[in-house]
Protein backbone atom coordinates (compact mmCIF):
# COMPACT_ATOMS: atom_id res chain seq x y z
CA UNK A 1 0.00 0.00 0.00
CA UNK A 2 2.70 2.27 1.02
CA UNK A 3 4.69 1.48 -2.25
CA UNK A 4 1.56 2.58 -4.31
CA UNK A 5 0.78 5.99 -2.49
CA UNK A 6 4.59 6.30 -3.34
CA UNK A 7 4.02 5.47 -6.98
CA UNK A 8 1.16 8.03 -7.24
CA UNK A 9 2.99 10.82 -5.56
CA UNK A 10 5.88 10.42 -8.37
CA UNK A 11 3.71 9.98 -10.99
CA UNK A 12 2.04 13.13 -10.02
CA UNK A 13 4.86 15.21 -8.96
CA UNK A 14 4.52 18.41 -11.33
CA UNK A 15 0.80 18.47 -10.23
CA UNK A 16 1.72 18.36 -6.94
CA UNK A 17 4.44 20.67 -6.57
CA UNK A 18 3.05 23.21 -8.59
CA UNK A 19 -0.09 22.94 -6.74
CA UNK A 20 2.16 23.40 -3.30
CA UNK A 21 3.99 26.70 -4.67
CA UNK A 22 0.74 28.42 -5.50
CA UNK A 23 -0.02 27.77 -2.39
CA UNK A 24 3.01 29.04 0.04
CA UNK A 25 5.51 30.84 -2.48
CA UNK A 26 8.57 27.80 -2.77
CA UNK A 27 10.33 28.20 -5.61
CA UNK A 28 9.42 25.30 -7.55
CA UNK A 29 12.45 23.83 -8.50
CA UNK A 30 13.13 23.33 -4.68
CA UNK A 31 9.21 22.19 -4.47
CA UNK A 32 10.06 19.42 -6.90
CA UNK A 33 12.24 17.94 -4.79
CA UNK A 34 11.41 18.85 -1.57
CA UNK A 35 7.77 18.22 -1.63
CA UNK A 36 6.50 15.08 -4.07
CA UNK A 37 10.20 14.22 -3.80
CA UNK A 38 10.81 13.84 -0.44
CA UNK A 39 6.99 12.81 0.29
CA UNK A 40 7.49 9.69 -2.28
CA UNK A 41 10.87 8.96 -0.58
CA UNK A 42 9.59 8.89 2.41
CA UNK A 43 6.83 6.44 2.14
CA UNK A 44 9.32 4.04 0.00
CA UNK A 45 11.38 4.10 3.64
CA UNK A 46 8.90 3.37 5.32
CA UNK A 47 7.14 0.76 3.05
CA UNK A 48 10.98 -0.83 2.88
CA UNK A 49 11.11 -0.52 6.93
CA UNK A 50 8.06 -2.84 8.17
CA UNK A 51 9.96 -5.99 7.78
CA UNK A 52 12.84 -4.91 10.05
CA UNK A 53 10.94 -3.85 12.82
CA UNK A 54 10.35 -6.97 14.97
CA UNK A 55 9.36 -7.64 18.73
CA UNK A 56 12.37 -9.25 21.51
CA UNK A 57 12.46 -12.40 23.40
CA UNK A 58 13.73 -11.03 26.73
CA UNK A 59 16.32 -13.36 28.61
CA UNK A 60 14.12 -14.64 31.21
CA UNK A 61 13.81 -17.05 33.55
CA UNK A 62 14.03 -20.85 31.78
CA UNK A 63 10.17 -21.60 32.66
CA UNK A 64 8.71 -18.47 31.76
CA UNK A 65 9.03 -16.84 27.99
CA UNK A 66 8.71 -12.93 28.17
CA UNK A 67 7.82 -11.66 24.63
CA UNK A 68 7.98 -7.80 23.83
CA UNK A 69 5.19 -7.04 21.10
CA UNK A 70 5.17 -3.57 19.48
CA UNK A 71 1.06 -2.42 18.69
CA UNK A 72 -0.31 0.42 17.19
CA UNK A 73 -1.07 3.37 19.62
CA UNK A 74 -4.58 3.55 18.08
CA UNK A 75 -5.26 7.74 16.74
CA UNK A 76 -2.67 9.57 15.59
CA UNK A 77 -3.56 13.47 14.98
CA UNK A 78 -1.18 15.09 12.98
CA UNK A 79 -0.86 19.47 12.77
CA UNK A 80 1.37 20.57 10.20
CA UNK A 81 3.10 23.74 9.20
CA UNK A 82 2.44 25.68 5.63
CA UNK A 83 6.07 26.05 4.55
CA UNK A 84 6.25 22.00 3.36
CA UNK A 85 2.95 20.42 4.10
CA UNK A 86 3.66 17.60 1.72
CA UNK A 87 6.98 16.40 3.20
CA UNK A 88 6.31 17.30 6.71
CA UNK A 89 2.64 15.50 6.33
CA UNK A 90 4.49 12.16 4.87
CA UNK A 91 7.40 12.21 7.75
CA UNK A 92 4.04 11.74 10.16
CA UNK A 93 1.78 9.78 8.14
CA UNK A 94 3.62 7.32 6.59
CA UNK A 95 5.58 5.96 10.02
CA UNK A 96 2.13 5.86 11.65
CA UNK A 97 0.54 4.31 9.03
CA UNK A 98 3.49 1.74 8.97
CA UNK A 99 2.55 1.11 12.31
CA UNK A 100 -1.01 0.05 12.04
CA UNK A 101 -2.46 3.72 13.13
CA UNK A 102 -5.35 5.85 11.56
CA UNK A 103 -4.39 9.48 11.35
CA UNK A 104 -6.27 12.55 11.61
CA UNK A 105 -4.01 15.56 9.66
CA UNK A 106 -4.84 19.12 9.81
CA UNK A 107 -3.15 20.84 7.48
CA UNK A 108 -1.54 24.36 7.52
CA UNK A 109 -4.95 26.96 7.29
CA UNK A 110 -2.73 28.43 4.35
CA UNK A 111 -1.59 25.60 2.08
CA UNK A 112 -3.77 22.26 2.23
CA UNK A 113 -3.87 21.47 -0.89
CA UNK A 114 -1.28 19.22 -1.36
CA UNK A 115 -2.32 16.70 1.63
CA UNK A 116 -6.16 16.87 0.54
CA UNK A 117 -4.89 15.33 -3.25
CA UNK A 118 -2.48 13.07 -0.94
CA UNK A 119 -5.54 11.76 1.07
CA UNK A 120 -7.89 11.59 -2.53
CA UNK A 121 -4.24 9.08 -3.86
CA UNK A 122 -4.55 7.10 -0.57
CA UNK A 123 -7.91 6.42 -1.07
CA UNK A 124 -7.49 6.05 -5.24
CA UNK A 125 -4.69 3.53 -4.11
CA UNK A 126 -7.09 1.35 -2.14
CA UNK A 127 -6.61 2.79 1.66
CA UNK A 128 -9.41 2.01 3.71
CA UNK A 129 -11.80 4.67 4.80
CA UNK A 130 -11.60 6.06 7.95
CA UNK A 131 -7.66 5.15 7.89
CA UNK A 132 -6.19 8.84 6.34
CA UNK A 133 -8.69 11.88 7.21
CA UNK A 134 -7.77 15.35 6.46
CA UNK A 135 -9.32 18.33 7.95
CA UNK A 136 -8.92 21.57 7.07
CA UNK A 137 -9.72 24.33 9.19
CA UNK A 138 -7.99 26.90 11.51
CA UNK A 139 -5.58 25.84 14.68
CA UNK A 140 -8.26 28.00 16.87
CA UNK A 141 -10.97 25.31 16.00
CA UNK A 142 -10.36 22.15 14.20
CA UNK A 143 -6.31 22.05 15.85
CA UNK A 144 -7.75 22.82 19.01
CA UNK A 145 -10.67 20.38 18.65
CA UNK A 146 -7.67 17.80 17.45
CA UNK A 147 -5.94 18.36 20.38
CA UNK A 148 -8.89 18.07 22.66
CA UNK A 149 -10.02 15.07 21.47
CA UNK A 150 -10.35 12.33 23.72
CA UNK A 151 -10.44 9.55 20.86
CA UNK A 152 -6.99 10.96 19.86
CA UNK A 153 -4.12 9.08 21.28
CA UNK A 154 -0.82 10.50 20.00
CA UNK A 155 -0.41 14.01 18.83
CA UNK A 156 2.71 15.15 16.48
CA UNK A 157 2.78 18.29 15.83
CA UNK A 158 5.56 20.82 13.72
CA UNK A 159 4.88 24.40 14.35
CA UNK A 160 5.17 27.44 16.38
CA UNK A 161 6.52 27.08 20.81
CA UNK A 162 3.35 29.12 21.30
CA UNK A 163 1.33 26.73 19.82
CA UNK A 164 3.19 23.11 21.18
CA UNK A 165 2.50 25.14 24.58
CA UNK A 166 -1.11 25.15 23.60
CA UNK A 167 -1.22 21.60 22.59
CA UNK A 168 0.45 20.57 25.70
CA UNK A 169 -2.13 22.01 28.00
CA UNK A 170 -5.08 20.53 25.77
CA UNK A 171 -3.26 17.30 26.31
CA UNK A 172 -3.29 18.00 30.32
CA UNK A 173 -7.13 18.81 30.36
CA UNK A 174 -8.07 15.90 27.90
CA UNK A 175 -6.92 12.09 28.04
CA UNK A 176 -3.22 12.70 28.17
CA UNK A 177 -2.22 11.55 25.32
CA UNK A 178 1.66 11.93 24.20
CA UNK A 179 2.47 15.28 22.42
CA UNK A 180 5.41 15.16 19.96
CA UNK A 181 6.88 18.58 19.30
CA UNK A 182 8.84 20.14 16.51
CA UNK A 183 9.27 23.84 17.52
CA UNK A 184 11.27 25.31 15.34
CA UNK A 185 14.86 27.05 15.76
CA UNK A 186 17.43 29.58 15.43
CA UNK A 187 20.61 27.62 14.42
CA UNK A 188 24.14 28.67 14.13
CA UNK A 189 26.56 28.33 11.37
CA UNK A 190 29.83 28.19 12.75
CA UNK A 191 32.54 29.33 10.01
CA UNK A 192 36.20 29.02 11.20
CA UNK A 193 39.48 30.38 9.78
CA UNK A 194 40.41 27.08 8.83
CA UNK A 195 36.86 26.16 6.99
CA UNK A 196 38.73 23.96 3.79
CA UNK A 197 36.55 26.39 0.98
CA UNK A 198 35.90 29.91 1.82
CA UNK A 199 33.99 30.20 -1.19
CA UNK A 200 31.44 26.98 -0.79
CA UNK A 201 30.93 27.81 2.43
CA UNK A 202 29.41 31.22 1.45
CA UNK A 203 27.39 29.40 -1.37
CA UNK A 204 26.05 26.99 1.22
CA UNK A 205 25.39 29.12 3.67
CA UNK A 206 23.57 31.63 1.67
CA UNK A 207 21.05 28.60 0.04
CA UNK A 208 21.10 27.14 3.99
CA UNK A 209 19.19 30.71 5.19
CA UNK A 210 17.91 32.05 2.12
CA UNK A 211 15.80 29.20 0.17
CA UNK A 212 11.98 29.25 0.30
CA UNK A 213 12.35 32.49 1.96
CA UNK A 214 14.03 31.83 4.89
CA UNK A 215 11.01 29.63 5.65
CA UNK A 216 12.48 26.43 6.84
CA UNK A 217 12.61 24.95 10.66
CA UNK A 218 16.58 24.37 10.27
CA UNK A 219 17.43 27.22 8.78
CA UNK A 220 20.95 28.43 9.25
CA UNK A 221 19.88 31.65 10.55
CA UNK A 222 22.81 32.67 13.20
CA UNK A 223 25.88 32.96 11.47
CA UNK A 224 29.10 32.44 13.70
CA UNK A 225 32.17 34.07 11.96
CA UNK A 226 36.06 34.00 13.23
CA UNK A 227 37.11 37.26 13.63
CA UNK A 228 40.51 37.07 11.45
CA UNK A 229 38.41 36.45 8.02
CA UNK A 230 34.71 37.90 8.89
CA UNK A 231 34.96 41.15 6.65
CA UNK A 232 36.20 38.57 3.95
CA UNK A 233 33.70 36.16 4.46
CA UNK A 234 30.76 38.76 4.92
CA UNK A 235 31.64 40.07 1.51
CA UNK A 236 31.59 36.62 -0.20
CA UNK A 237 28.46 36.02 1.37
CA UNK A 238 27.13 39.45 0.52
CA UNK A 239 28.06 38.66 -2.87
CA UNK A 240 26.32 35.02 -3.18
CA UNK A 241 23.12 36.38 -1.71
CA UNK A 242 23.01 39.87 -3.97
CA UNK A 243 23.15 37.47 -6.70
CA UNK A 244 20.06 35.05 -5.34
CA UNK A 245 17.07 35.80 -8.15
CA UNK A 246 13.99 36.38 -6.40
CA UNK A 247 10.68 36.38 -7.96
CA UNK A 248 7.74 34.30 -9.35
CA UNK A 249 7.75 31.05 -7.66
CA UNK A 250 6.67 29.39 -10.76
CA UNK A 251 9.40 30.47 -12.53
CA UNK A 252 12.21 27.73 -12.51
CA UNK A 253 15.15 29.89 -12.33
CA UNK A 254 13.83 31.90 -9.57
CA UNK A 255 15.73 30.85 -6.86
CA UNK A 256 13.82 32.48 -3.45
CA UNK A 257 10.30 32.85 -3.86
CA UNK A 258 7.76 34.21 -1.72
CA UNK A 259 7.03 35.22 1.58
CA UNK A 260 3.97 32.80 2.48
CA UNK A 261 2.03 35.67 3.24
CA UNK A 262 1.74 38.94 3.76
CA UNK A 263 1.38 38.55 7.99
CA UNK A 264 4.74 36.57 7.48
CA UNK A 265 6.37 39.69 5.66
CA UNK A 266 5.45 42.48 8.25
CA UNK A 267 6.72 40.25 10.76
CA UNK A 268 9.89 39.98 8.68
CA UNK A 269 10.65 43.12 8.97
CA UNK A 270 9.67 44.10 12.01
CA UNK A 271 12.52 42.16 13.02
CA UNK A 272 14.80 44.83 10.42
CA UNK A 273 13.35 47.61 12.54
CA UNK A 274 14.41 45.64 16.03
CA UNK A 275 18.08 44.75 14.30
CA UNK A 276 18.29 48.58 13.08
CA UNK A 277 17.63 49.86 16.98
CA UNK A 278 19.03 47.46 18.43
CA UNK A 279 22.53 48.66 16.53
CA UNK A 280 23.15 46.05 13.76
CA UNK A 281 24.63 47.06 10.09
CA UNK A 282 22.03 45.66 7.57
CA UNK A 283 24.99 44.75 4.77
CA UNK A 284 22.04 43.79 2.27
CA UNK A 285 18.66 43.43 1.66
CA UNK A 286 15.98 43.95 4.12
CA UNK A 287 12.91 45.00 2.62
CA UNK A 288 9.77 44.47 0.52
CA UNK A 289 10.71 43.96 -3.24
CA UNK A 290 7.42 45.74 -4.86
CA UNK A 291 6.30 43.27 -7.52
CA UNK A 292 3.83 44.01 -10.52
CA UNK A 293 1.88 41.48 -8.75
CA UNK A 294 1.97 42.68 -5.47
CA UNK A 295 3.22 39.83 -3.96
CA UNK A 296 5.24 39.20 -0.85
CA UNK A 297 8.36 39.48 -1.98
CA UNK A 298 11.20 40.05 0.71
CA UNK A 299 15.24 40.79 -0.70
CA UNK A 300 17.10 38.59 1.57
CA UNK A 301 18.85 40.53 4.40
CA UNK A 302 22.00 40.04 6.08
CA UNK A 303 22.72 42.00 9.28
CA UNK A 304 25.69 41.91 11.10
CA UNK A 305 27.00 43.48 14.57
CA UNK A 306 24.21 41.06 15.90
CA UNK A 307 25.35 40.75 20.01
CA UNK A 308 24.12 37.72 22.11
CA UNK A 309 20.91 39.62 24.11
CA UNK A 310 19.82 41.09 20.36
CA UNK A 311 16.06 39.94 19.34
CA UNK A 312 17.44 38.88 15.94
CA UNK A 313 19.89 36.29 17.71
CA UNK A 314 17.36 34.87 20.17
CA UNK A 315 14.18 35.01 18.17
CA UNK A 316 13.20 32.83 15.03
CA UNK A 317 12.35 35.23 12.82
CA UNK A 318 11.01 32.64 9.85
CA UNK A 319 11.98 34.74 6.76
CA UNK A 320 15.14 35.44 4.75
CA UNK A 321 17.20 37.43 7.47
CA UNK A 322 20.49 36.47 8.78
CA UNK A 323 22.24 37.56 12.08
CA UNK A 324 26.00 37.34 11.68
CA UNK A 325 28.20 37.17 14.93
CA UNK A 326 32.13 37.58 15.30
CA UNK A 327 33.99 34.98 17.67
CA UNK A 328 38.06 34.81 18.42
CA UNK A 329 38.02 31.46 19.77
CA UNK A 330 36.60 27.73 19.69
CA UNK A 331 35.55 28.51 23.39
CA UNK A 332 33.38 31.06 22.41
CA UNK A 333 32.22 29.85 19.58
CA UNK A 334 30.64 27.37 21.50
CA UNK A 335 29.17 29.40 23.79
CA UNK A 336 27.66 31.67 20.85
CA UNK A 337 26.21 28.34 19.58
CA UNK A 338 24.42 27.48 22.38
CA UNK A 339 23.22 31.32 23.97
CA UNK A 340 19.56 30.68 22.78
CA UNK A 341 16.76 28.39 24.18
CA UNK A 342 16.61 26.63 21.06
CA UNK A 343 18.42 23.36 19.73
CA UNK A 344 16.74 21.99 16.29
CA UNK A 345 20.49 22.59 13.85
CA UNK A 346 23.83 23.66 13.64
CA UNK A 347 26.84 24.13 10.85
CA UNK A 348 30.22 23.81 11.77
CA UNK A 349 33.11 24.57 8.78
CA UNK A 350 36.41 23.47 9.48
CA UNK A 351 39.49 21.53 8.38
CA UNK A 352 40.30 19.92 11.48
CA UNK A 353 38.49 16.93 12.49
CA UNK A 354 39.32 17.08 16.09
CA UNK A 355 37.61 20.44 16.18
CA UNK A 356 34.35 19.44 14.03
CA UNK A 357 34.46 16.29 16.67
CA UNK A 358 34.38 18.62 19.53
CA UNK A 359 31.58 20.90 18.32
CA UNK A 360 29.33 18.33 17.14
CA UNK A 361 29.70 17.13 20.78
CA UNK A 362 29.65 20.60 22.48
CA UNK A 363 26.68 21.78 20.58
CA UNK A 364 23.23 21.55 22.08
CA UNK A 365 21.03 20.22 19.11
CA UNK A 366 19.23 17.56 17.14
CA UNK A 367 21.39 17.58 14.23
CA UNK A 368 25.19 19.06 13.59
CA UNK A 369 26.45 19.77 9.79
CA UNK A 370 29.77 19.22 9.35
CA UNK A 371 31.26 21.33 5.89
CA UNK A 372 27.94 21.44 4.30
CA UNK A 373 24.76 22.84 5.63
CA UNK A 374 20.93 21.18 5.55
CA UNK A 375 21.77 17.73 4.17
CA UNK A 376 19.93 14.49 5.74
CA UNK A 377 17.69 11.65 4.30
CA UNK A 378 15.47 9.40 5.92
CA UNK A 379 17.80 6.99 7.21
CA UNK A 380 18.88 9.40 10.38
CA UNK A 381 16.30 11.20 12.88
CA UNK A 382 15.64 14.97 12.80
CA UNK A 383 14.21 16.29 16.41
CA UNK A 384 15.38 19.02 18.39
CA UNK A 385 16.28 19.67 22.18
CA UNK A 386 14.94 22.36 24.82
CA UNK A 387 12.96 24.81 23.51
CA UNK A 388 12.77 23.38 19.93
CA UNK A 389 10.61 20.48 21.17
CA UNK A 390 10.65 16.66 21.56
CA UNK A 391 10.57 13.65 19.34
CA UNK A 392 12.00 12.71 16.24
CA UNK A 393 10.83 12.80 12.59
CA UNK A 394 12.89 10.65 9.74
CA UNK A 395 14.59 7.38 10.44
CA UNK A 396 13.55 4.05 11.82
CA UNK A 397 13.18 6.12 15.55
CA UNK A 398 10.13 7.68 14.01
CA UNK A 399 8.35 4.34 14.60
CA UNK A 400 8.55 4.40 18.08
CA UNK A 401 6.49 7.85 18.23
CA UNK A 402 3.17 5.66 16.66
CA UNK A 403 4.00 2.36 18.60
CA UNK A 404 3.63 0.99 22.44
CA UNK A 405 5.20 -2.21 24.14
CA UNK A 406 3.08 -4.87 25.32
CA UNK A 407 5.00 -7.38 26.96
CA UNK A 408 3.54 -10.68 27.10
CA UNK A 409 4.83 -13.05 30.44
CA UNK A 410 4.29 -16.70 29.62
CA UNK A 411 4.64 -19.68 32.50
CA UNK A 412 6.24 -22.44 30.61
Amino acid sequence: MLHRIADRIEAEAVELAVLGVRDNGTEVNMALKAEPGSAAGTFRYYAEALDKVTGEVAPTAPDVLGLVHRTPVGVVGAIVPWNFPLMIGAWKLAPALAMGNSVVLKPAETASLTLLRLAELCAECGLPDGVLNVVTGSGAEAGAALAMSNDVDVLAFTGSGTTGRKLLEASARSNLKRCYLELGGKSPNIVFADAPDLAKAAKVSAAGIFRNSGQVCVAGSRLLVEASIHDEFVEMLKAETEALRVGDPLDMATQVGAVNSEVQLRQNLSFMDMARAEGGQVVTGGSRILEETGGTYMAPAIVTGVARDHALFQREVFGPVLAVSKFETEEEALSLANATDFGLAAGVWTANLSRAHRMVAGIRSGVVHVNTYGGSDNTVPLGGVGQSGNGHDKSLHALDKYTDLKTAWIQL
